[in-house]
């Protein structure tokens, strides 16, 4: 079956950016001149999506009005006869076909997919979380993808982190099926080092058959009272697959300032009009 839908998480409270995420969302700060809800939404479409669900929550409303149409604001800029800007706004608008779920209680990830099975239905989706920005030539969900229409079952994305970065993913413990291909044999949430079974952690993307409803439904709380996707899909593999793709990329975790900031660094630096000036700037300062 075609993944048609794709679920994309901003409920969350920001706390590493507060206080700006007080009363900013953290989806909506700026990677250049797009926020990072953007470029989620733009690797949806771009790998073929057609229905996007955004799980959001209370103070979030900065999101629906940025892919929501803006007529005074295109009336100023035709009235200014500014065309190309007026052409992208009405781009935004245009982008796809969104719809909003909010979520009322913080209580992690698995919850947040839970929330949509009303939507989803009894189809495979697929999952990205903003916070992790993929640079790659062929996008990231795409390449994810790929393998779900080999495998027709569970696909993750994982990639090489060092031990010491474990207790800050989930990781998992594989047989390797192909090059940057394995298959799942067990799951774990952010074990320390000494007890990680790899070093092979997942990241936001992710390709979930239906059965995932089910799983999270009965999946129990783990740390700090969150429903974990992780611990629901070490429950789903006593009955379905779970392939792991090592995707071709480089991934940025914006969901910390400092990775907020190495991701802008690196964007500008690829951006023809910015980049000259930027790159003497970076010269004078180091």
């Amino acid at each position: 079956m075609k993944v048609r839908k794709a679920v994309i998480t901003a409920g969350g409270w920001g706390t590493r950016f507060l206080p700006l995420t007080k009363s900013q969302p953290k989806e909506m700060l700026p990677l250049i001149d797009k926020p990072l809800i953007h470029h989620a939404v733009a690797e949806a479409i771009d790998s073929g999506i057609e229905q996007i669900i955004l799980v959001t929550a209370l103070g979030k409303n900065a999101i629906e009005n940025y892919f929501d149409r803006s007529f005074e604001l295109e009336y100023f800029l035709e009235k200014k006869g500014e065309r190309e800007l007026l052409r992208e706004m009405r781009t935004i608008s245009n982008l796809a076909n969104i719809c909003y779920i909010r979520q009322k209680e913080q209580l992690g990830l698995g919850h947040a997919i839970f929330e949509t099975r009303g939507i989803v239905g009894d189809e495979p989706c697929a999952v990205l979380l903003p916070d992790d920005i993929i640079a790659s030539r062929v996008p990231a969900l795409k390449q994810l993808l790929s393998v779900y229409e080999e495998h027709q079952t569970n696909v993750i994305a994982v990639q090489r982190v060092s031990r010491q970065e474990t207790v800050n993913y989930g990781i998992i413990k594989s047989q390797p099926i192909k090059e940057r291909q394995h298959r799942v044999l067990s799951l774990v949430e952010k074990p320390e080092p000494d007890e990680a079974p790899s070093n092979l952690g997942i990241v936001g993307r992710y390709v979930l058959m239906p059965e995932i409803f089910a799983t999270l439904k009965v999946t129990p709380p783990g740390k700090k009272g969150e429903i974990q996707l992780t611990d629901a899909l070490q429950l789903l593999l006593e009955r379905q697959e779970v392939i792991a793709c090592e995707f071709e990329g480089t991934r940025y975790d914006t969901g910390t300032p400092p990775g907020w900031l190495k991701a802008n660094i690196a964007f500008a630096l690829n951006h023809p009009d910015i980049a000259p000036e930027l790159r003497e700037y970076l010269r004078k300062l180091l």
